[in-house]
């Protein structure tokens, strides 16, 4: 079911000081930075040679990541996400194993326009999973 590890989320709190980090002294690519209103966050993408860091950063004190940071002042892991070509499928039969999805189980458009969903972290091993559906590659 799941694909290829598309990226690792840290959440930071101070978003310039986490690009300033991986761009200035890692030497990494950072793109632009880009708001996410719906999911109550501002990103960034790391870009690496087999995938992606999302640096993620709160909008405003009502964002899930408010809550993550106020028990992570430092920051940390946040969550891992993975490819799958049919998301709906996906969901169902995460479902069908006892996998409880969080929000209203409904896609979401996530950081790169495309269809995402959370896993619950209870169900998963304590590990906040997000699933984001691919678009296959035209050759």
């Amino acid at each position: 079911m799941i694909g290829r590890l598309n990226h690792v989320a840290i959440a930071v709190p101070d978003l310039e000081a986490g690009v300033r980090l991986y761009r200035d002294v890692l030497g990494a690519d950072v793109s632009d930075r880009q708001d996410l209103p719906a999911h109550g966050v501002g990103v960034v993408f790391v870009a690496l040679p087999n995938s992606k860091i999302e640096l993620v950063t709160p909008l405003d004190e009502a964002s899930p990541i408010a809550d993550f940071l106020r028990r992570n002042p430092a920051g940390g892991l946040h969550h891992v996400c993975y490819e799958v070509d049919d998301i709906r499928a996906a969901r169902d039969q995460l479902v069908l194993r006892g996998i409880r999805i969080l929000g209203d189980g409904e896609p979401k458009l996530g950081a790169h326009g495309l269809p995402v969903l959370f896993l619950h972290p209870k169900d998963c091993g304590g590990t906040l999973i997000e699933i984001e559906e691919v678009r296959p590659k035209i050759v």
